[in-house]
């Protein structure tokens, strides 16, 4: 994939998921907020079953799941948490002020990532242009969030 449709396609996926917290929310509404979250990944397994099925040629590579270290089995969880924090909370910080706080921890765990080589990454060196990165983010952060 060229890097040019790489950006394209993450950004949107990026509009994708700024749309999520405040579609869940309102499904929260009717059926609760573990329910609701529950529904959304439903849904979400329902299209991912869909897609392996049809365009990548079945779910036989599951058997392999195994095979993985313990801690690689763990993205679905931490996409719940997300899903359930952001419906709950998005109503409360509005739908940029829940953007901007989860980039802000998604920058900073992934600098940590890069710069030990945690979960399977090379390490990366931090220079003092992420540094400055991340503090403007926190200020980016506190001028969206505030009232």
């Amino acid at each position: 994939m060229s890097r040019g449709i790489a950006v394209l396609l993450g950004v949107g996926a990026g509009c994708l998921v700024g749309m999520q917290a405040p579609v869940n929310s309102r499904l929260k509404d009717t059926l609760g907020g573990v329910q609701a979250a529950t529904f959304s990944f439903l849904v979400g397994t329902a299209a991912l079953v869909l897609v392996a099925v049809v365009l990548r040629g079945g779910l036989a590579s599951l058997g392999h799941v195994g095979r993985v270290p313990w801690w690689a089995l763990v993205g679905g969880l931490f996409g719940a948490v997300y899903v359930f924090v952001a419906l709950e909370a998005v109503r409360t910080l509005g739908v940029s002020g829940l953007t901007a706080v989860v980039i802000a921890g998604q920058l900073t765990i992934s600098v940590v990532i890069d710069r030990f080589g945690l979960l399977g990454v090379a390490k990366q060196q931090i220079g003092l242009a992420r540094i400055v990165g991340l503090v403007l983010l926190a200020a980016g952060v506190v001028l969206v969030v505030r009232k």
